[in-house]
């Protein structure tokens, strides 16, 4: 979970960092839309690196508070965290394919796919939530056999 709550953050800063070295963001749009002015252009990405960081710190939230039930061993953690990857992916799935009014995506491949790398990560845990019983369930509020 450790590693998915990285790779949330390391995608969260990845669009800062595109901004100010590759512009990869920004050429995107200009490519889509070559009647923005440098101003709209810039506008867009201010309006993305918003939304981008908004999800990002959600989903840093979201990893916070999965680990935190799996390790106090919360009876709903499994089911919880299941919801949250399920919702994350989406996102991230969403941020990678969605075509905005220009036809193409809305995001740039590689920051889409930025996106997308910690729902792997998540799929991992929530794999290894499930095979193993013991996680999400804390050992005394088992009931005996």
């Amino acid at each position: 979970m450790y590693t998915g709550l990285g790779l949330t953050v390391i995608a969260t800063v990845t669009p800062y960092a595109d901004r100010a070295t590759t512009h990869l963001l920004a050429d995107h749009i200009r490519d889509g839309y070559p009647a923005y002015s440098p101003a709209q252009v810039d506008s867009a990405v201010n309006t993305y690196l918003v939304l981008l960081s908004v999800v990002g710190a959600l989903g840093v939230l979201a990893w916070f508070g999965s680990t935190w039930a799996v390790k106090a061993g919360k009876r709903w953690a499994r089911l919880a965290s299941t919801m949250v990857f399920v919702l994350g992916a989406g996102v991230g799935l969403t941020g990678l394919l969605i075509k905005d009014t220009s036809g193409a995506t809305g995001l740039p491949p590689a920051l889409g796919w930025a996106g997308v790398v910690p729902s792997l990560a998540g799929a991992l845990a929530i794999a290894l939530l499930w095979r193993n019983p013991r996680h999400g369930h804390h050992a005394s509020t088992r009931t005996a056999p």
